[in-house]
């Protein structure tokens, strides 16, 4: 059993650990708040420029737009998204899984994975898989220049015919308690409803200047509204997954020195009754 030097020592230790979990569970919880409001406020943007592009794409039925080509899957792109830190329980783990998931469902060498957040990098650096972009050393909220440098990057891909589908797969803020990873199509954009289909087409629309300086417009800030949309709510889930797992933490740091500390008093007691004794004892003897 351990002595009453060594009880007090960890008994101070795990105070200033629990103490260190209420910090860092506010700090979550505050940017928690900051990163819903960064999500809501972008909220009406995305859906506007998603219906103004249905719209008008359903208006340029004929035109060609290098974004809205649907080709044969035989190459395509997986964006997964992570943290650059950890003290978050299974949020980077749960989202990795699902990834590997996919990577083994599809034949070897077929996927191009690019990565966001240190811990997915490393993650996949130690099982040896290529990367062909990973971005670290993430804002603490979501940035409006990440998503643009994602989207150069990926828009480039696709139009080059280096892949034939991109993927987004991140972590859903359903509440403060409940998270789900979701993979979204992100490109092509003509894929999905959002780009229109017969029914929604009207070529009695006029585009003024044209319908190709229009769309070369907007596509580009659709798809940096998607992915700006996603990187915020993998930051949200984040940061509530944080402060969920620091809370916990908290609340068992707190539970040890309840146990320790009545471990500790259980051991005093028994040294001033064996001191007691021995006093009593010793009086005895003198008799």
């Amino acid at each position: 059993m351990a002595s009453l030097k060594d009880l007090r020592r960890r008994i101070r230790a795990t105070t200033s650990m629990q103490q260190i979990f209420k910090a860092m569970e506010m700090v979550a919880a505050a940017k928690l708040r900051r990163a819903q409001a960064r999500a809501h406020a972008a909220s009406p943007y995305a859906k506007k420029i998603t219906e103004i592009l249905t719209n008008l794409s359903g208006a340029a039925g004929d035109l060609e737009h290098p974004l809205f080509e649907v080709r044969e899957v035989r190459r395509s792109a997986l964006v997964v998204i992570t943290a650059d830190r950890g003290f978050a329980g299974t949020y980077n783990i749960n989202v990795l899984r699902a990834a590997e998931t996919i990577l083994r469902s599809r034949p070897r060498g077929s996927v191009e994975l690019v990565v966001v957040g240190r811990r997915g990098r490393d993650y996949f650096r130690r099982r040896g898989h290529a990367l062909h972009a990973s971005h670290t050393d993430l804002p603490g909220d979501a940035s409006l220049d990440l998503a643009r440098a994602l989207t150069d990057d990926l828009a480039a891909m696709f139009v080059r015919g280096e892949v034939d589908q991109v993927e987004i797969m991140f972590t859903h803020m359903v509440n403060a308690l409940v998270r789900r990873v979701v993979t979204e199509t992100f490109l092509p954009i003509g894929g999905d409803a959002t780009a229109g289909g017969p029914a929604a087409r009207d070529h009695g629309t006029i585009f003024e200047p044209d319908a190709e300086s229009i769309f070369r417009e907007l596509v580009p800030r659709y798809a940096t509204a998607k992915l700006y949309s996603a990187l915020s709510d993998a930051f949200a889930a984040e940061h509530s997954a944080r402060m969920v797992a620091m809370g916990s933490a908290r609340k068992n740091a707190g539970e040890l020195v309840d146990s320790l500390t009545l471990t500790r008093n259980r051991l005093r007691q028994a040294a001033i009754t064996r001191e007691i004794a021995e006093l009593v004892g010793g009086a005895e003897a003198l008799k």
